[in-house]
Protein backbone atom coordinates (compact mmCIF):
# COMPACT_ATOMS: atom_id res chain seq x y z
CA UNK A 1 0.00 0.00 0.00
CA UNK A 2 1.31 3.44 -0.94
CA UNK A 3 1.91 5.90 1.84
CA UNK A 4 -0.49 8.82 1.82
CA UNK A 5 0.67 12.22 3.07
CA UNK A 6 -2.12 14.80 3.22
CA UNK A 7 -0.01 17.71 4.45
CA UNK A 8 3.68 18.49 4.73
CA UNK A 9 3.32 17.93 8.49
CA UNK A 10 2.52 14.26 7.74
CA UNK A 11 5.75 13.77 5.80
CA UNK A 12 8.55 12.18 7.88
CA UNK A 13 11.92 13.93 8.30
CA UNK A 14 13.66 11.37 6.08
CA UNK A 15 12.17 9.73 2.98
CA UNK A 16 13.12 6.93 0.65
CA UNK A 17 13.07 7.49 -3.09
CA UNK A 18 9.95 5.29 -3.16
CA UNK A 19 8.23 7.76 -0.80
CA UNK A 20 8.72 10.55 -3.35
CA UNK A 21 6.62 8.82 -5.96
CA UNK A 22 3.14 9.46 -4.50
CA UNK A 23 4.11 12.88 -3.12
CA UNK A 24 5.27 14.17 -6.51
CA UNK A 25 2.91 12.03 -8.57
CA UNK A 26 5.78 10.44 -10.52
CA UNK A 27 6.94 6.94 -11.33
CA UNK A 28 9.91 5.01 -10.02
CA UNK A 29 12.24 5.76 -12.96
CA UNK A 30 11.48 9.48 -12.80
CA UNK A 31 12.08 9.58 -9.03
CA UNK A 32 15.44 7.81 -9.33
CA UNK A 33 16.30 10.03 -12.31
CA UNK A 34 15.77 13.20 -10.25
CA UNK A 35 18.15 11.86 -7.61
CA UNK A 36 20.71 10.60 -10.14
CA UNK A 37 20.80 13.96 -11.94
CA UNK A 38 21.19 15.80 -8.62
CA UNK A 39 17.90 17.68 -8.93
CA UNK A 40 17.01 16.21 -5.54
CA UNK A 41 19.97 15.77 -3.19
CA UNK A 42 20.17 12.58 -1.21
CA UNK A 43 22.09 10.96 1.59
CA UNK A 44 23.71 7.57 1.01
CA UNK A 45 23.34 5.16 3.91
CA UNK A 46 25.07 2.00 2.76
CA UNK A 47 23.30 1.15 -0.50
CA UNK A 48 20.15 3.02 0.45
CA UNK A 49 19.25 6.55 -0.65
CA UNK A 50 17.43 8.93 1.68
CA UNK A 51 16.02 12.39 1.04
CA UNK A 52 15.44 14.88 3.84
CA UNK A 53 12.12 16.64 4.23
CA UNK A 54 13.99 19.95 3.89
CA UNK A 55 15.40 18.88 0.52
CA UNK A 56 11.95 17.80 -0.66
CA UNK A 57 10.55 21.20 0.36
CA UNK A 58 13.39 22.98 -1.48
CA UNK A 59 12.74 20.96 -4.63
CA UNK A 60 9.00 21.56 -4.47
CA UNK A 61 9.44 25.30 -3.89
CA UNK A 62 11.84 25.62 -6.83
CA UNK A 63 9.57 23.58 -9.10
CA UNK A 64 6.19 25.03 -8.17
CA UNK A 65 4.76 21.96 -6.41
CA UNK A 66 2.71 22.00 -3.23
CA UNK A 67 1.25 19.35 -0.96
Amino acid sequence: MKKQFKTMDDVPMVLSVEDLMPILGIGRNTAYGLVKRGEISCIHIGRQLRITKTELQRFMKNNGKSI
